[in-house]
């Protein structure tokens, strides 16, 4: 399984391609897409959306894998990223590929075990993670790696989860014909007895039979 990572972003759009060979996880390519401050914002974004676009092409991932929204960012950081995701999105959408977003706290989880972990222990875990010499630089790439690894880590349940058999829902009978329950009543009109018979009846025949 080959998955594409991104943590976007309109000045640096970090990516990682990460594959998976049994329980073996290993770095296929990685890098920043950078854009140059004074261009025009569409401009920017028409780069970063063909440069995604182009890695989809070579490498035909699996999966893409985002870094969700921030919210605890300032408000013009968290536009830029929105905008970003977008067309990174917009990519992968465009060749129908399936993308999943995970917030930082899940990466983190996902690759150190604690959503609190510091960037640089995030960068040795996915050195250790991929079998790589050093930490990959620079951070924007590193954390795309781990996005990358976080949808790895997560398929594996998620194909497990698909594999458990769902309970079948009760069936609810139709209605007798003659207006009886349908829920574990008795059938033939709502007889108690299904045979037709008024309940005044049987309380007859139970009185005799007492009687005698």
């Amino acid at each position: 399984m080959l998955v594409l990572g991104i943590d976007p972003g309109t000045a640096s759009t970090g990516y990682g391609l990460v594959t998976a060979r049994g329980s073996r996880l290993r770095a296929v390519e990685h890098g920043v897409i950078e854009t140059r401050a004074g261009v025009a914002l569409e401009l920017r974004l028409a780069q970063i959306h063909a440069r995604v676009a182009e890695l989809l092409e070579r490498h035909r991932p699996d999966v893409l894998a985002i870094e969700e929204l921030y919210f605890g960012a300032n408000v013009q950081t968290a536009f830029a990223v929105g905008q970003a995701r977008g067309v990174v999105l917009l990519a992968a959408g465009q060749r129908g590929l399936p993308a999943r977003s995970y917030t930082p706290q899940q990466v983190k989880s996902a690759v150190c075990g604690s959503g609190r972990a510091a960037k640089d222990q995030v960068g040795r875990m996915v050195a250790r993670l991929l079998g790589l010499a050093a930490a990959p630089t620079p951070d924007h790439a590193a954390d795309a790696l781990a996005v990358a690894v976080a949808e790895l880590n997560r398929a594996p349940l998620s194909a497990l989860a698909a594999a458990v058999p769902r309970p079948t829902p009760a069936r609810r009978s139709s209605p007798a014909p003659g207006g009886g329950p349908s829920d574990g009543g008795p059938p033939g009109g709502g007889s108690p007895a299904g045979r037709g018979v008024s309940a005044a009846t049987l309380t007859r025949a139970r009185a005799g039979g007492a009687a005698r």
